[in-house]
């Protein structure tokens, strides 16, 4: 499947709809020292990911990817904002409700070892969510591990071996498999490949592409690889301290970018020719603290285009005009 084929999945209905979601961390209190404000890890982020797409959050280290995505799961719970599943609001749910709707919305973790119990087979690994969901019968849970296995181009041999059997990429492919035992509307995708060789890399996108292809199934892609952003997604949105500062179809946010942090952000992907002039635009000064975040626009402090205005007013995320495709927004006073 080519993403640039379906780049606005035309007529596709609204799967996940995320409505300015915040999870702010209180800071515990030292003893006879003052009250420390929280920590801004994801301050009013809207999205919207439709079914069969895959948008990417992207953005440097720090900048509320992950957060954001666990937010979404209800894996971290959020300070307040909406997240709505096929209409169906997750953060009210209570814990037995939320249970069951995690049939539908699945997660790969960023670490293939990590996440993976040592001490079971492969084979119980994936049949766990079967078991935790009502599929009683061993003989099926067994047919269905098999063919998990195989859809993910692993042996059906292989249901008996423990995960440090397993190479990195293959841990992966299990990681993948047990996410898709449920048969979920939406998967989460934390760096699921930045823990991979580069060969590996391309093996488990190219995987996941398949299955998306076959399935019909929806990725929020978290990731901070551009060249495997570009591979895979079909629209991208740009973070920077806790907020979405430009959202657009692939093609057009790497071909046009309009944000500076974006053009920024951009400018440090390798060139693949050492013939070709390097046209890397240097980001200056260290990110601020999500503690303290500058007031108006959180990037001003490192924005080479910054004036008075961005000091004291924050922009919208907002469409660009008519020159711009359909769906392209950006959050600044002067794009």
């Amino acid at each position: 499947m080519n993403p640039s084929q379906s780049t606005a999945l035309p007529g596709s209905a609204t799967l996940l709809k995320v409505s300015s979601l915040r999870k702010h961390y209180t800071v515990p209190k030292r003893w006879l020292a003052p009250a420390r404000p929280p920590i801004q890890a994801v301050d009013d982020v809207s999205f919207e990911v439709a079914r069969g797409e895959t948008l990417s959050l992207v953005g440097e280290s720090g900048c509320g990817k992950t957060t954001t995505a666990k937010s979404v799961m209800r894996l971290i719970e959020p300070t307040s904002g909406s997240v709505q599943l096929d209409g169906e609001e997750l953060t009210t749910l209570g814990a037995e409700q939320m249970r069951l709707r995690r049939r539908d919305v699945q997660i790969i973790f960023q670490d293939p070892y990590a996440s993976l119990s040592p001490r079971l087979p492969a084979g119980e690994i994936v049949a766990e969510p079967l078991k935790n969901f009502g599929m009683s019968s061993a003989r099926e849970r067994r047919e269905r591990v098999d063919w998990l296995f195989g859809k993910v181009g692993l042996r059906p041999e292989a249901t008996r071996k423990y995960p440090h059997e397993f190479s990195g990429g293959q841990r992966q492919r299990l990681g993948i498999a047990r996410a898709l035992a449920l048969n979920p509307k939406l998967i989460v995708c934390d760096e699921p490949v930045s823990a991979l060789d580069v060969s590996v890399q391309a093996q488990v996108v190219n995987l996941l592409m398949d299955l998306q292809a076959e399935f019909g199934i929806a990725y929020l892609f978290v990731a901070h690889d551009l060249a495997v952003v570009r591979h895979i997604s079909h629209r991208v949105a740009v973070m920077y301290l806790g907020r979405i500062v430009e959202v657009a179809d692939r093609d057009t946010l790497f071909s046009a970018p309009r944000h500076p942090y974006t053009e920024i952000l951009l400018s440090a992907v390798p060139v693949p020719n050492p013939r070709t002039p390097s046209k890397r635009m240097l980001l200056q000064g260290d990110p601020p603290s999500p503690a303290n975040p500058p007031s108006g626009c959180r990037f001003h402090t490192r924005c080479p285009l910054a004036q008075p205005v961005c000091k004291t007013e924050a922009p919208a995320l907002s469409p660009r005009p008519s020159d711009s495709p359909a769906g392209h927004q950006v959050a600044c006073h002067f794009r």
